[in-house]
C-alpha cells in the first residue's frame, strides 16, 4: 500500500508541507542582511561559529539571506548569497504546496517520488552546495 493511502503517511506529508510553508513565511518576514549573510541573527540565533573561528564562511552561511532575498524576487542576489540555499528554497516553494495537496487528495499528483529520485536530487543539491561554498571561499565572500 502506498504511503499516501495510509493516515500516518498523509499526516507526515501534511506536516512537512506546513513546516515548509512556515519556513517560507518566516524567511519572507526577515530583512535580508546587506552583508549577504547573518539574516538568521534576527531570529535570536548566534553568528556562525565556523566563520568566527576560521574567518571564512561555512557552506550554510548566507542561506537565510538567500531565502529572504529570493522570496522578494531578488534571484541574482540570492544566488550570490548562497546558491544551494536558494535552490532549496525553490524546492520548498514547489514542494510544500504539492505535499499538502497529496496529503489532502490521498494520491500522488504528477509524479510518485522514488528513493532513486530523492537520492539523485539530494546528490545534485549537495554538489551545488560544495561547489558554491568553494566559489565563496575563493572569492573571499
Amino acid at each position: 500500500m502506498s504511503i499516501v493511502r495510509r493516515p500516518l503517511g498523509r499526516l507526515l506529508l501534511a506536516t512537512a508541507g506546513i513546516l515548509g510553508l512556515t519556513l517560507l513565511v518566516t524567511a519572507r518576514n526577515l530583512e535580508p542582511d546587506p552583508r549577504g549573510f547573518g539574516t538568521h541573527e534576527q531570529l535570536g540565533l548566534t553568528p556562525c561559529t565556523f566563520q568566527e573561528l576560521t574567518g571564512h564562511v561555512c557552506p550554510l552561511c548566507g542561506g537565510t539571506t538567500a531565502w529572504a532575498l529570493l522570496l522578494r524576487g531578488e534571484v541574482m542576489l540570492a544566488s550570490i548569497a548562497n546558491l544551494g540555499a536558494m535552490l532549496l528554497c525553490v524546492a520548498i516553494v514547489i514542494g510544500a504546496p504539492w505535499m499538502l495537496l497529496v496529503a489532502i487528495c490521498g494520491r500522488w499528483l504528477i509524479i510518485q517520488p522514488t528513493l532513486r529520485h530523492l537520492l539523485v536530487l539530494a546528490s545534485a543539491w549537495l554538489a551545488v552546495v560544495v561547489l558554491d561554498w568553494l566559489r565563496r571561499l575563493f572569492l573571499g565572500m
